[in-house]
């Protein structure tokens, strides 16, 4: 009997690996909610700061893209770099590539993976009851798990951010009118927190206000006509290092394990979209140079005591409501559906699954794409353009057992 291959996740990188070990023939169980990041955890209105040709999820055939989506569907085509994604396009657009090749998804969750305990190969279990045993399993699950909370802020809140208490995580909003006369403070300083900032203020709330604990952290990135014309183009802009990081990514895990989570953190790392600067500029008040050093709740309202970048005297800001607009860390815990005797066996480094060609785990049979392949493959993980990169490798990695 042929065990199939389990693919946990249906955001892009579960879609794009799944489609192409489909197309390789290989047996497959996919397993998600489609695009439920997209469809869910981000605010309606958004715009991706990535442009149109970085934000194709990869295919083993043509006629895939989200150019093609458009023409098929009869939607405005996005095809120019001057052109801004609306986010429900592309979530649109998943579910269309979804469809079309994926058709078979299973919109179950998998709460549970283990080795066999006899022959090669994991036992799974889902929370319908079902139990089936797979030569393979790819973890494509995305941000889920991965939101990350500033420890002072964690302290104010001991149950957890929530949307409707003082203090949240920007991927817990889909609807932000709900802050409409409302004093909100966004923590952080790229593009998810700026953006967030310009759509509650168009909400109507009654100040927004962004903090920042690095002085000049608030910037934005240059307009198409702005990129330097001498250097190679990639999805992220024109220079010679994001091309290495989009196109040789294989050569990024030989880094040293510092280098790499050095690299990871800061390479494409908090900067505004071009577009988005003229919607901030005069709407939105910054505080720069400042970090948290407590938090605390009265009266259901968060107050944050802040600290100066020199030391100086601390002050207090008082708000409604609080958003961390904090990003993401990969931590291997928070995969809860693995296994202790999984985990305890997976080598990490530099923040994540230390991986090998193919997209390989140190437990065999195991692999990673997506956002905890960023730590071994590099910045380029953490974008969509990254499915042309990851999918067939890892395909072929898979077929290959």
């Amino acid at each position: 009997m042929t065990l199939p291959v389990a693919v946990i996740g249906a955001g892009p990188y579960g879609l794009s690996t799944a489609a192409h070990l489909k197309a390789r023939n290989v047996p497959t169980r996919v397993f998600g909610s489609p695009m439920v990041s997209w469809r869910e955890h981000m605010p309606a209105g958004m715009l991706l700061k990535s442009t149109p040709v970085a934000s194709n999820i990869d295919a083993p055939q043509p006629g895939h893209t989200l150019f093609d989506y458009c023409q098929d569907v009869g939607e405005r085509r996005y095809e120019s770099d001057w052109d801004a994604i609306p986010v429900e396009t592309f979530a649109g657009y998943g579910l269309w590539f979804q469809q079309r090749l994926v058709p078979g998804l299973e919109r179950e969750r998998v709460v549970a993976v283990e080795r066999r305990t006899s022959g090669s190969g994991f036992e799974l279990k889902l929370d319908s009851g079902e139990q089936f045993a797979a030569r393979s399993v790819v973890v494509a699950t995305g941000l889920s798990g991965f939101a990350q909370l500033p420890p002072e802020l964690a302290a104010a809140v001991p149950d957890g951010p929530s949307p409707s208490g003082p203090v949240s995580h920007s991927s817990q909003h889909r609807d932000l009118s709900v802050f409409a006369g409302r004093d909100v403070v966004v923590v952080g300083a790229g593009q998810s927190a700026l953006e967030t900032a310009v759509l509650l203020a168009e909400a109507g709330a009654g100040g927004v206000r962004i903090l920042a604990r690095r002085r000049g952290a608030v910037r934005f990135g240059a307009a198409p006509d702005g990129q330097p014309p001498l250097r190679p183009d990639t999805p992220f802009g024109r220079a010679w290092s994001l091309y290495a990081f989009s196109y040789h990514a294989d050569g990024f895990r030989h880094l040293p394990a510092p280098t790499r989570a050095f690299l990871v953190r800061r390479v494409l790392g908090p900067l505004g979209a071009w577009w988005l600067r003229e919607r901030f500029i005069g709407r939105v008040q910054v505080t720069e140079g400042k970090r948290i050093v407590r938090a605390r709740v009265e009266s259901g309202r968060p107050v944050l005591t802040l600290s100066g970048d020199t030391d100086g005297p601390e002050n207090e800001l008082r708000a409604d409501h609080v958003i961390a607009a904090t990003g993401y860390r990969v931590d291997v815990a928070a995969l809860d559906f693995l296994g202790p005797g999984l985990r305890t066996r997976l080598a990490v480094s530099a923040g994540g699954p230390r991986l090998g060609a193919g997209y390989r785990s140190s437990v065999p049979g195991l692999f990673f794409t997506g956002l905890p392949a960023a730590a071994s493959f590099g910045p380029v993980m953490r974008f969509v353009c990254g499915t042309e990169y990851a999918s067939p490798r890892l395909a072929r990695a898979v077929a290959q057992l």
